[in-house]
């Protein structure tokens, strides 16, 4: 079992979905920046994307859309590194070698999940609080903070709210395993679909390594599309608990210290989701989607095509033929 949980594939995958996601999160970070603003924001009205993008830089500075890029990538960094290491390892020791599943794919994506939302938590906590740091909010209930970096977050949280308010919305977030989970099924579907047909042994005209991983890859175009349609029915589908997840993150809502954390965190949630319905409709628990599905598919989709350019290239560089890889 060490030797599929501690072996260079999976800190190959590791790597490269890290640096796939932090370039790709970079580029379309505004994006991000529009989506969280109208989910913590109850009182700004929902517009197109480019519309509430234009006020921030308005009323905030053009820099405003990129507040808090810094926590945001390594938080990111860290918890795509932690979930495709976990994917892959653990995807590995389960197949030893046979074909993969979707069933397989989701509950091995839900198991990776679990474990990055319990030791990246505290770092999306902090990220959020200082993404929204100095923003200007419609809603006159939201108190302002002052945080100077990252590790000044974390001091103050911990001085203020205690050690638990680092692990804010972790209940929402264990729910949102589902995310990825149904994500990477869905990608893995499809890229195994797309595959069928194409040569899975070298044939005597495939002279070099190179030429054999070219012959069993994807186009760019195809690993685009399939990331992006994977990612739009993941988000679609869990949106609501993202905006919830959000908002807890955010440690603006005050709940009851009475009873057990875990049926606080159910009592939130319901308590949020409703309230929510109640003021603005059903489409209130998707305010915001525009913006998240145009950053959060077009981040997938990139980020999902430089991990797997990165993973050709460094196998081949290491001598691994693509098909060893390639199989799971």
């Amino acid at each position: 079992m060490a030797a599929e949980v501690f072996s260079y594939e999976s800190l190959v995958h590791a790597i490269s979905g890290a640096v796939g996601s932090v370039t790709a999160m970079t580029v379309f970070f505004p994006l991000d920046t529009a989506r969280l603003r109208l989910q913590v924001d109850e009182n700004r009205k929902a517009r197109s994307t480019p519309a509430i993008l234009a006020e921030i830089v308005k009323e905030e500075g053009l820099l405003a859309p990129y507040r808090g890029w810094f926590p945001v990538i390594c938080s990111l960094c860290c918890s795509n590194f932690v979930y495709f290491y976990c994917f892959h390892s653990l995807k590995a020791r389960w197949l030893k070698g046979k074909p993969s599943a979707p069933s397989t794919d989701l509950i091995v994506g839900i198991t990776a999940g679990i474990v990055n939302v319990l030791v990246t938590t505290p770092l999306w906590v902090v990220n959020t609080r200082l993404k929204l740091q100095g923003s200007k909010f419609r809603n006159a209930d939201i108190r302002t903070t002052n945080y100077s970096g990252i590790l000044d977050a974390f001091v103050q949280i911990v001085r203020q709210e205690g050690v638990g308010a680092l692990w804010n919305g972790t209940f929402p977030s264990l729910l949102l395993v589902l995310n990825p989970a149904i994500q990477f099924m869905i990608y893995e579907g499809l890229k195994r679909h797309l595959k069928k047909g194409v040569p899975r042994e070298p044939h005597l005209w495939i002279n070099t390594l190179a030429e054999e991983n070219r012959v069993n890859t994807l186009s760019s175009i195809e690993v685009f599309l399939i990331g992006a349609v994977a990612k739009a029915v993941a988000t679609t589908a869990t949106y609501p608990l993202q905006t919830i997840q959000s908002i807890l993150r955010f440690g603006q809502y005050s709940r009851s210290t009475d009873e057990s954390k875990i049926l606080s965190s159910l009592r939130s949630i319901k308590c949020l989701l409703v309230n929510r319905v109640r003021k603005y409709g059903m489409l209130g628990l998707f305010k915001g989607l525009e913006a998240k599905l145009l950053q959060t598919v077009l981040t997938a989709a990139l980020m999902f095509l430089l991990y797997e350019k990165i993973t050709s290239y460094t196998f081949s560089a290491m001598g691994l033929s693509h098909n060893n890889y390639k199989r799971r």
